[in-house]
């Protein structure tokens, strides 16, 4: 639906929101109207470069013509049946995704949050049936984000946030740990009630923090030493964002779970977990469900995301222009400096330079990004940028902090 269809105006539109919508977002202070490719366009036909891109949903760019295409199809022929018949999309989906990231199964969700409390019931039910009835103990990494369903939003290491402040008792059987140090794991673990190990192989709201190789690959080692799981949420680092079809790939190893999200529809809502043939008969009929989950016209589209992200080598795009981005963000002034994982970014700003008033800068000046904290502008564009595109977002962002100094 198009603003010039209604026959309101842009601030009708807000003042709708305004009256009937409960707001838990900053607003952007524009109407997006349509979007293409890696541009989004406001009411006026004004085009926005997007390197927040749906954060990090829409890998191909903006209404993907082949994702376009497989949702029109679909819709047109069966939307939803909930999981009791079999469905095609469903079916091939599930093949492709083992077949492509070495899992065995697969269990669809809507979003990241529901495939995180996915995996957390399947790491609490494995641990219990496997290890003993006390065995339902997670550690999760101080500073991680998973969600904010109460299960997620408990695993989430931020106690003192707005995510978790205000709700009452929280979930039992989480413990924090400090991310990137493998003692402070190995610390938290207790013997006979910690069945798992979980964390992000890059901390978004953290900061866009990579895990070291060391510390990831010795959570492998010690899960596999003391019989636990390792639990990875990909929920933004999967799908070819950081180089590689999964991020676990870029490290040589392999989760017990993996949770997925965001990229995984490009722009359709859904997620899921992928998991070995050792862990996945801890679910079985009644211990888990959705009604909308596996959704025909989602499996379709994110079928056709998998394929065009094999077929274009997206994600080795994403390793190359993320380096070269990389480098060009330390020239911009007031970048102090950069972290990153394929186009997963992060550039942290010069102490006295308000990252929040950076990002509304950047907006005004028709680039879109977000900010973590006060000093972090985070960006995680589609797949598809070339290195002239940096180039306009490392002049965009420098005019925004010029602005804000």
């Amino acid at each position: 639906m198009r603003l010039k269809d209604t026959g309101l105006t842009a601030a009708d539109i807000k003042a709708l929101a305004a009256k009937y919508m409960i707001e838990t977002y900053e607003r952007m202070d524009f109407l997006a109207d349509s979007a293409e490719g890696i541009y989004m366009y406001d009411e006026n036909g004004e085009a926005y470069l997007d390197f927040y891109a749906g954060i990090a949903v829409n890998c191909l760019g903006n209404c993907n013509p082949k994702v376009v295409a497989a949702v029109q199809e679909q819709s047109a022929t069966i939307m939803q049946t909930f999981n009791y018949p079999y469905t095609v999309p469903q079916a091939i989906l599930s093949k492709e995704i083992c077949e492509t990231i070495g899992m065995d199964k697969v269990l669809y969700q809507n979003s990241g949050a529901e495939a995180n409390e996915a995996m957390i019931k399947l790491a609490r039910k494995w641990g219990i049936e496997n290890i003993g009835p006390d065995c339902w103990q997670i550690i999760t990494a101080k500073k991680s984000f998973h969600g904010r369903t109460f299960g997620s939003m408990t695993a989430t290491g931020q106690p003192e946030s707005a995510i978790q402040k205000g709700f009452g008792d929280l979930t039992p059987g989480f413990v924090y740990a400090d991310f990137n140090d493998l003692q402070s794991f190995k610390d938290a673990y207790v013997k006979g009630k910690t069945c798992a190990i979980m964390f992000e192989p890059v901390q978004g709201e953290g900061g866009v923090w990579p895990a070291t190789e060391e510390f990831i690959k010795g959570i492998r080692e010690f899960c596999d030493q003391e019989g636990i799981l390792m639990l990875l949420d990909e929920v933004q680092a999967g799908w070819g964002r950081c180089g590689d079809f999964m991020c676990y790939m870029t490290y040589g190893i392999k989760p017990d779970i993996v949770s997925m999200a965001k990229a995984m529809g490009g722009g359709m809502p859904i997620g899921g977990i992928a998991t070995t043939d050792r862990v996945a008969p801890a679910f079985g009929p009644g211990t888990h469900g959705s009604t909308y989950a596996g959704h025909p016209v989602t499996c379709a589209a994110s079928l056709a995301v998998l394929r065009e992200l094999k077929a274009g080598n997206w994600p080795a795009n994403a390793k190359k222009v993320g380096d070269y981005f990389a480098e060009q963000l330390l020239k911009v002034p007031g970048v102090v400096a950069v972290r990153h994982r394929g186009l997963f970014v992060g550039a942290v700003l010069e102490d006295g330079i308000d990252a929040v008033q950076v990002k509304r800068n950047c907006i005004k000046n028709h680039f879109l990004v977000t900010a973590i904290g006060s000093s972090i502008i985070r960006m995680v564009p589609p797949l598809t940028i070339r290195e002239v595109d940096c180039d306009v977002a490392c002049e965009r962002l420098a005019k925004s902090i010029a602005e804000a100094k």
